[in-house]
């Protein structure tokens, strides 16, 4: 455990996602936001678990130099359906695509986090899988959902934190928060290893 009073800058996100700066203001805590410049093509035979680990260190390291003294988190998610990475689809094609593939099947998220210490060099590093089943959808319910959502950006177009709830039989995890992108218990349990506790006022701009 590390002295705090030592950190000059407040907690640092390492990432560009609206998402996960969302997620993170619910623990009140001050924060900055810096977009990593990272590559995220998967490596070879890299297994989807380990590719989300990489890339949240990948991407606290990325900003490390310009933060010396404080806190980085970092994260990614890679999404899995039958053993094949999918990514965002980005496209009004490419969700469908995925939708229809899904539809009444099961997929696995892998959300990476990642909390580096710049003035020790320590990290934490862990993966939440989070499975998500959704129910037999038509073509029409999925062409209504894309028109309304327009989920574009979420990996399987499947947005849980807006529409996306409906399209779903259930969702199994140890974190909810995780599918939306930034594992939030699990960051609870890295800050408290680091000597801040969220609900205790007094840290980091409380």
């Amino acid at each position: 455990m590390h002295d705090t009073n030592d950190l000059r800058q407040e907690l640092v996100l390492a990432s560009s996602s609206p998402y996960r700066s969302m997620l993170l203001k619910r623990l009140g805590i001050e924060f900055s936001i810096v977009s990593p410049q990272v590559d995220e093509s998967r490596e070879e035979d890299e297994p989807a678990h380990l590719m989300a680990a990489r890339l949240s260190e990948d991407k606290a390291m990325a900003v490390a130099d310009t933060y010396p003294q404080t806190l980085i988190i970092g994260s990614d998610q890679v999404a899995v359906l039958d053993g094949e990475i999918i990514g965002k689809p980005g496209t009004h094609e490419k969700a469908v695509e995925q939708l229809r593939k899904a539809s009444g099947r099961s997929m696995h998220f892998y959300s990476g986090l990642c909390l580096l210490n710049t003035m020790t060099g320590e990290r934490q590093t862990d993966v939440i899988d989070t499975e998500v089943r959704l129910r037999p959808i038509s073509d029409e319910l999925i062409e209504a959902y894309l028109r309304k959502e327009q989920p574009y950006d979420c990996a399987g177009a499947c947005k849980v934190e807006g529409l996306g709830i409906a399209l779903i039989d259930y969702v199994y995890s140890g974190d909810p928060t995780a599918l939306i992108g930034l594992p939030l218990i699990r960051l609870c349990e890295m800050l408290r290893a680091e000597g801040i506790e969220p609900l205790q006022p007094g840290f980091l701009g409380q």
